[in-house]
């Protein structure tokens, strides 16, 4: 019953598309080779990151990691934060595994949130394509508008969710 509980939407999504499909077989097709071509990407990323998070996991101690990242890191943490997540590659759900092992490392909850956005809006991979495609003047802008807001968001996630939720998250990956 855990497991009905826990693939709940997936079921109830796969009940939906087999319906549609008895309308049109080419939704049915759109979808199969949508999620094919999803999960060979998937199959493509993780492996390498999952091999990168195990190095880190084994070379880099829990009290270095908490000294630079953690509670008492400072700007430190903020721009160490900032910096892994602007040199990253993959997509969004490859920072996830990383993500995982800063909490477990014990990284300052806010440090995570930035590293997560940095992830998503300040890779310099994203970032050479934006000046390539829109000028450097619109990423600069961009940039300039972005990263406060990064700042701002880490800390308003950190100020909303509530200590026991955060030291839920810390207790589970400890």
């Amino acid at each position: 019953m855990k497991i009905l509980k826990r693939y709940k939407w997936f079921l109830i999504s796969l009940f939906v598309l087999m319906i549609l499909s008895f309308f049109s077989k080419s939704i049915l097709t759109k979808t199969i080779d949508t999620a094919s071509s999803n999960i060979l990407q998937m199959l493509s990323v993780l492996p390498p990151v999952m091999i990168l998070l195990g190095l880190v996991d084994v070379w880099v101690p829990r009290e270095q990691l908490m000294k630079y990242m953690g509670n008492n890191s400072g700007i430190i943490g903020i721009l160490l934060a900032i910096l892994i997540g602007s040199v990253a590659a993959g997509p969004m759900y490859a920072a996830f595994p990383f993500t995982a092992v800063l909490i477990k490392k014990g990284a300052k909850f806010s440090n995570i949130i930035i590293f997560m956005n940095a992830w998503c809006l300040t890779k310099i991979s994203t970032l050479l394509f934006e000046i390539s495609a829109l000028g450097y003047k619109f990423t600069l802008v961009r940039l300039l508008i972005d990263i406060p807001g990064v700042l701002i968001m880490s800390y308003l996630v950190n100020m909303f969710m509530s200590k026991d939720s955060i030291n839920e998250l810390y207790n589970k990956y400890n």
